[in-house]
């Protein structure tokens, strides 16, 4: 058991699971479908055994939190993992950093988010990017009205947003990850890349 959990170390520290699930997003998916991605993050990895995964160096976390980027058909694009007291809004552009497919150059069109993704630094990231943001605006966060044009949003597409809650059910179906079993982070995001891996090629092999 030790030198198989050795071995998945060393493939976990040398990124082979992250290159196998970007060789198999790039040749499985359509282009079209990630013209439409969405942006969520879940808190329901609670660990049984603490770890530097449940660590953000200041407090104590009892749990980890995903955060995903899927296409239109809740097909994952790119996943980070965090503590889970660690806000959704913080991890939107390490996921959006995460989504590097070699030799692939086009980049999701719009991004749906729910309103906790509401803020500034978002909308600029996806500006300079050429993405267009679809994300509600946050009533509580803002207290006085925004003034000028007010901010684009597609509540059909919106609507879509169901496909990232798809993904998370799918991922909750890999026993190894809900609960966590894995002490550290590499060892615990590598079982989540394979869980992805094996998403894509169920649904498009």
């Amino acid at each position: 058991k030790s030198t198989v959990h050795r071995y998945h170390l060393e493939l976990c520290e040398k990124g082979v699971y992250q290159a196998i699930f970007l060789n198999c997003s790039d040749r499985g998916m359509d282009p079209k479908d990630r013209s439409l991605a969405l942006c969520d993050g879940y808190q329901g990895y609670p660990g049984k055994k603490r770890g530097s995964t449940g660590y953000d160096g200041y407090k104590k976390v009892n749990g980890n939190k995903l955060s995903a980027l899927v296409d239109r058909n809740g097909l994952p694009l790119a996943c980070t993992v965090a503590p889970a007291n660690v806000h959704d809004s913080r991890l939107y552009e390490p996921t959006l950093e995460a989504f590097e497919i070699p030799g692939v150059q086009d980049r999701p069109t719009i991004i749906s988010a729910d309103a906790a993704y509401d803020a500034q630094e978002i909308r600029q990231y996806n500006r300079k990017r050429g993405i267009k943001t679809n994300i509600p605006v946050n009533r509580r966060s803002r207290r006085h009205p925004k003034r000028g044009r007010p901010v684009w949003f597609d509540p059909e597409l919106y609507k879509k947003r169901s496909a990232i809650e798809r993904f998370f059910s799918w991922i909750e179906a890999f026993k190894k990850i809900t609960p966590r079993y894995e002490r550290y982070e590499t060892s615990f995001f590598g079982l989540i890349q394979l869980a992805c891996t094996m998403m894509v090629w169920r649904v498009l092999g």
